[in-house]
């Protein structure tokens, strides 16, 4: 099967009387738990459980219980498990379906939000009705949205883009596109940030920078995170030695990769496929 590489998501709406997206992300192991994506809909992350890390372009929001972190329109994010279990809910929405007014301004909120306690009922409530799902449920949902939307606009909206500026984020971002596909294709050979330029027609040094500003780290230790997590997954689920893992997912150099390793997840590669195997162990039982 042919593997979807394109960051950008397409807007996904099954039922136009309900034109939300819920789940809860639960985790239990450290790593990356959701890959870099964008879209033109709002995506809220609300930690019910535990502690995650969602990077947001250039920012890494460090988000305990009861914190919001909110990844506006357009601009890239992904999520990290670096402490034990966490639990967190995830609403998707598209402002147009809620609010021409809202809507047609444009508005960026604040990405991360920590004890509010307006916030937090809210989206608690949101929460328990998408966990028990009676009856009425999706009306509750919507109802408390709304409520969510309204507030955040009064009390924490930070910037109103115009039209230019949400076609420039969004242009700079497809523009990107080819780059973060070609990383995910050929990951495992030796990339250059010089090839990576001349794919979407950049000097180095100007690409670099808007590599940079969009995925909030170097294109070096982007593609190296892309292997970490490679390697993770492998020694999880295939019989391998880190050894191969790390030749697998283009490390060159073993000792290299073992001091990345640890310090990108806190175990070296034999622990990790130790843990792997008693968690495994314990399941069969």
């Amino acid at each position: 099967m042919e593997r979807n590489l394109e960051l950008y998501e397409k807007k996904i709406l099954k039922d136009k009387e309900f034109p939300i997206q819920l789940l809860v992300n639960k985790w239990n192991s450290k790593g990356k738990y959701f890959g870099a994506h964008w879209h033109e809909q709002i995506e809220l992350h609300y930690v019910v459980r535990g502690r995650t890390v969602i990077r947001l372009e250039q920012e890494e929001m460090d988000a305990g219980e009861g914190a919001l972190v909110i990844a506006n329109s357009n601009v890239l994010h992904e999520g990290y498990n670096r402490d034990g279990e966490m639990e967190v809910l995830v609403v998707i929405f598209d402002m147009e379906d809620f609010s021409r007014e809202f809507a047609d301004k444009n508005i960026i909120f604040c990405p991360m939000i920590s004890g509010d306690a307006e916030i937090s009922r809210i989206m608690l409530h949101i929460y328990e009705e998408y966990q028990r799902k009676e009856i009425g449920y999706q009306l509750v949902c919507k109802g408390e949205l709304l409520k969510l939307v309204t507030y955040l606009a009064r009390n924490k909206a930070i910037e109103m883009l115009s039209e230019e500026g949400v076609l420039k984020r969004r242009k700079k971002l497809e523009r990107l596109n080819r780059v973060y596909q070609y990383i995910e294709m050929h990951y495992a050979e030796v990339i250059t940030n010089c090839e990576l330029a001349e794919l979407v027609h950049l000097s180095e040094g100007r690409f670099y920078h808007i590599f940079k500003e969009s995925a909030g780290v170097a294109p070096q230790q982007y593609i190296n995170e892309i292997r970490l997590n490679k390697a993770m997954k492998l020694l999880k689920q295939d019989a391998i030695t880190a050894t191969e893992a790390a030749e697998a997912v283009g490390f060159l150099d073993y000792n290299n990769f073992g001091r990345m390793f640890r310090r990108y997840f806190g175990c070296t590669p034999l622990e990790a496929r130790r843990q792997a195997h008693v968690s495994e162990k314990t399941q069969r039982k």
